[in-house]
Parts: C-alpha cells; structure tokens; sequence
C-alpha cells in the first residue's frame, strides 16, 4: 500500500471498503505530478492502494509476445502505438498482481481522474451487488445511454450500456474478471478499453454506475492521443475491419440488450 503523498495529520481514516479491495494505481515513473495527485485524491476518499509503475510505450521494440500485430491490423486497422500496448500491458499487469493476492475485488485506475466524494460509499454498496457484475465500470469517455437497472446507493444505480463505450480509467473487477484480463485478453489484438469491452463474448457481465463517480479527464499531454493520426493508415485499412467492427456491435447490442430485457421482467 502507498499512502506516502498526504502528511500523516491531513490523511483521513481508511474507509473499511480498502479492507475487501485491492486499488492499483497505473502510473508512468516519469509522470510525478500525476502521482501525486492521485494520491492526495484516494487519501481524500480513504482508499489505500498499490502503485503499478506504467509500461513506458517509449521503450517497447516490436515484436513482442505481449502483442499481436496481425490481429491487431484485422480487427483495429492501425499501425501499432507503442504508447497504447504499454497502457494495454500495465493493465493486464494490474489484472496479476491481483490475482497473486488473496483479495476477492480490485479497483483498477489510471492516473488523470477526478473522483465524486462518495466514491468509496458506492464501492461498498457495489460489493452488496457482487453477485450482479464481473466489470463495473466507474468511467467511460463516451456519452451513450446507460440503462438503470438496480439502485445501489440513493444517488446512484447499475445500469446497462448497449452500444461501446471507450475509455478504461476507472472498474471495479472480481477474480474472475482479472482471468480473463490476465489470460483470455493475451495477448493484445485492440486497444485495451475495446478489449474489454467485449466481455460478452466470454461469458462475463459488465455493468455501469450510473450516474458516473469517476471522470476521466481529456488530458492534452497524453502520449496515446498525441499524433494519434501518424498510426492510421486511410484507405489502406485492412478491409477486414468494419466487418469485425459491426459484428462485435451486433454481438454486444444482442447479449446486452437479452440481459437488460431478463432483469427488467424480474424486477
């Protein structure tokens, strides 16, 4: 655990919720100030966690096992971005050490979030839930419609997304969840926060929050983002592309939409 950012006097006391989770906080070993605003936020909340020094894109040389490149040409038709495989790599990396630990949940996070107040209340009403969720996702960068399905606290609820959604900064997962990151997701054939988006097709249940608790804040310094357009390749995208692209919606739409439909007629 590292809690090191907040003087001992201004740190409150932990919330009993870091008992039951594990919290890993992705974060470049030359990104400081991230860091450190990060931890001053999860001290804010009572959230103990673990620093996972990020996969530095910048020092990656292609090939490597962690990464299919032919898979990743058919289904996502870029070039690769070594940036995107060590952000890929150093969440498969947080899957790990959660599962090498005796912890049975782990709240995984990126390092340009901002966080509601009630952020460690809402975990702990999710656990109430478990029984209903594999991913719950906290953040997303897209604005589709979450469909409200269980309240968990009187402020927010578990909803259901029927169309993508993008971004990965904040989730909650169970072991389950962290085996599929950890073994099914290896090695990398899209970005990470598609990826994982494609739960379904395994057999896991992903939910929302809704409304969010976590921002994921557009940061202009992102190296991912940064000359994102130098990694696509215009006409010459493999044809195979939106074929793979419109399956996995209809695929997504079909399993999400059986499983908004079963829980609506039990309510």
């Amino acid at each position: 655990m590292n809690m090191r950012a907040a003087p001992a006097a201004l740190m409150p006391a932990l919330h009993p919720v870091s008992l039951r989770v594990n919290t890993y906080l992705i974060n470049l070993d030359r990104a400081p100030l991230r860091r450190f605003r990060m931890e001053r936020l999860l001290a804010s909340v009572g959230l103990a966690f673990e620093r996972v020094a990020a996969v530095d894109g910048a020092g990656l040389s292609l090939p490597h096992p962690g990464f299919d490149d032919a898979a990743y040409l058919s289904r996502h038709g870029r070039r690769p971005n070594p940036f995107e495989i060590g952000c890929y790599l150093s969440h498969v990396e947080c899957a790990k050490r959660f599962l090498g630990s005796p912890a049975e949940f782990a709240l995984i996070l990126e390092d340009d979030l901002d966080f509601d107040d009630d952020l460690a209340e809402l975990l702990d009403a999710a656990l109430d839930h478990q029984a209903r969720w594999d991913i719950l996702r906290l953040s997303t960068v897209n604005s589709g419609k979450k469909h409200k399905v269980e309240p968990l606290t009187a402020s927010r609820s578990l909803a259901i997304a029927l169309t993508r959604e993008k971004g990965s900064g904040a989730y909650l997962i169970n072991r389950k969840a962290a085996g599929w990151i950890a073994g099914v997701l290896v090695p990398m054939r899209l970005p990470y926060d598609l990826a994982f988006d494609l739960e379904f097709d395994d057999g896991l249940s992903a939910c929302f929050v809704d409304p969010l608790p976590v921002s994921q804040r557009a940061d202009p310094c992102s190296q991912i983002q940064a000359g994102l357009s130098a990694y696509r390749l215009g006409r010459r995208r493999p044809w195979s592309v939106l074929p793979y692209r419109a399956a996995a919606e209809l695929r997504r739409f079909a399993t999400r939409f059986s499983r908004l439909a079963a829980w609506r007629l039990r309510s």
